[in-house]
């Protein structure tokens, strides 16, 4: 019942797409944490994204982020995104991204899963366009756990604009990614975790768009 109540609760956050226009995406992440000491971390994450509507390939992330850890479940964390676009597999442009975050682990319980929570603030540069985009992207993860190190996953994902450049064209609530997962360790070192992800972009004067998105990842540690 547990289960249930929190898809459920996690349905009320997805916003409705009967008015937005809809594209079907798969993206896929591997990422591996490094312990360089007692209390720093270097994690690696590569990110690639495949869209119907842009005709194959559009993203790919690449993200270096260190992570110092003052206390127990706390994190602190800054790094760089290197993030080249592409239409049709054919590249286009070229974003940097300077990254910021705080995560808190497992600050809470509810019933028998536990609930994280992530700050991230980004700031974007695009080659040969004028001005640094802003950006705030808050995350709140419900984690409950099925059988034995296998665990059911639901977050939610705002994003919200800090001003306007040429490219980031419009302030405030841009889209909202929400997410359902099944993660599971593989082997002793690697995680696998797979599920659906909603993003819907917000548009203004215009039809929003919604994106279904199979997700796949696979993390590791050192």
């Amino acid at each position: 019942m547990l289960r249930l109540r929190a898809l459920a609760l996690l349905s009320l956050l997805i916003p409705t797409a009967a008015s937005a226009s809809s594209d079907s995406q798969i993206w896929g992440t591997a990422n591996a944490n490094i312990k360089l000491a007692d209390k720093w971390r270097l994690s690696e994450e590569v990110v690639t994204r495949f869209s119907d509507n842009k005709n194959g390939l559009y993203e790919i992330e690449a993200v270096t982020m260190l992570g110092f850890r003052p206390v127990k479940d706390v994190t602190l964390s800054v790094g760089y995104v290197h993030n080249p676009q592409y239409s049709g597999g054919d590249f286009t442009v070229m974003e940097h991204r300077a990254r910021e975050q705080v995560s808190v682990d497992n600050f809470a319980k509810l019933g028998p899963g536990k609930l994280s929570a992530r700050a991230r603030f980004e700031q974007r540069w695009r080659e040969g366009v004028d001005g640094t985009g802003w950006r705030f992207r808050p995350y709140l993860k419900y984690s409950l756990p099925l059988m034995g190190k296998t665990a059911l996953n639901l977050s939610t994902e705002p994003f919200f604009n800090l001003g306007t450049t040429s490219f980031q064209k419009t302030d405030g609530l841009d889209r909202v990614r929400n997410l359902v997962t099944i993660s599971s360790p593989i082997s002793k070192r690697v995680n696998g975790e797979f599920g659906y992800m909603n993003q819907h972009g917000f548009v203004r004067n215009g039809e929003d768009s919604s994106d279904n998105i199979a997700y796949f990842a696979l993390s590791t540690s050192f």
